[in-house]
């Protein structure tokens, strides 16, 4: 695999205007992945946006990360091999349909940190094509974060669809989620992806409104388990249907052998299914 180190973090405000001009001329081509790694070394977490993160979230102010944190790290690394002319599919129009962190230790603010990013695993999926991207968190010779985003590719495909449900919908809290959200998550994760935004920009993309981000939702479930998870785990999230805005949503968790599991419905449909397992 060729590695490519970068000496600066990849630009979202240039990004986003290539892959939305990427959707409209490009179209998918290929049938393998790009054989390369970007890599940014010295990477260290600015407090005042970890605040800003906690605070749209829903976690405590603390000098240590929640496990969702260093995604905002390693996402301007993701936007731009995504953008890359070799990548096989424009960014326009790919679906986030899993993910799933690895939390091998708590980090915290002032540590310095390689981040690493590439994608594989390029598979057929019932709906299309889909594909892994890797982003790792290194301090120093140690892997202390590891993050599994995979992304669908809509077309023909192969194979059937099965849902379960993982609980019945009886509440455990009711989130009541802003109109505003998408804005405002956008703000701290770059993320200006335009079916966040506003309804008018989310109808252009085939949504009758803005949609929350699945990252948000998962971070905010995320932010439930506060104080009652150990230092060491994976939490893996299936997203399944978008969360409209403004939404009002019910919260179900429960324990399970080795965690908890989760998942955010309305009207007994699931927006996200999630579980929480000790390493």
């Amino acid at each position: 695999m060729a590695i490519r180190e970068l000496d600066s973090t990849p630009s979202l405000a240039t990004l986003y205007p290539k892959a939305l001009l990427g959707g409209v001329i490009r179209k998918p081509s290929g049938s393998s992945l790009p054989d390369t790694e970007l890599v940014r070394t010295g990477v260290v977490v600015d407090p005042a946006h970890l605040a800003a993160y906690n605070t749209v979230c829903g976690f405590r102010l603390s000098d240590e990360l929640p496990a969702t944190y260093p995604h905002m790290l390693a996402f301007p690394l993701q936007m731009a091999l995504m953008t890359e002319p070799g990548f096989p599919f424009p960014l326009l129009g790919m679906v986030h349909v899993a993910n799933r962190i690895t939390q091998h230790r708590a980090l915290r603010v002032g540590e310095p940190l390689t981040v690493r990013v590439r994608a594989e695993n390029l598979r057929p999926h019932e709906k299309g094509r889909q594909f892994d991207v890797i982003s790792e968190a290194w301090a120093g010779d140690h892997l202390v974060w590891a993050d599994v985003s995979t992304y669908l590719r809509r077309g023909s495909g192969s194979g059937s669809s099965r849902r379960e449900q993982l609980a019945p919908p009886t509440p455990d809290a009711i989130w009541r989620i802003p109109g505003d959200i998408g804005r405002r998550y956008a703000e701290v994760s770059g993320d200006r992806n335009p079916i966040h935004l506003h309804a008018l920009t989310a109808r252009l993309f085939g949504f009758p409104a803005a949609i929350a981000h699945g990252m948000w939702t998962k971070a905010h479930a995320l932010a439930a388990f506060e104080g009652r998870l150990p230092e060491a785990f994976t939490v893996d999230v299936r997203f399944k249907q978008p969360v409209l805005l403004p939404a009002k949503v019910g919260f179900t968790s429960w324990s399970v052998d080795d965690g908890w599991a989760f998942e955010l419905w309305s009207k007994s449909k699931p927006h996200i299914e999630g579980t929480i397992s000790s390493l």
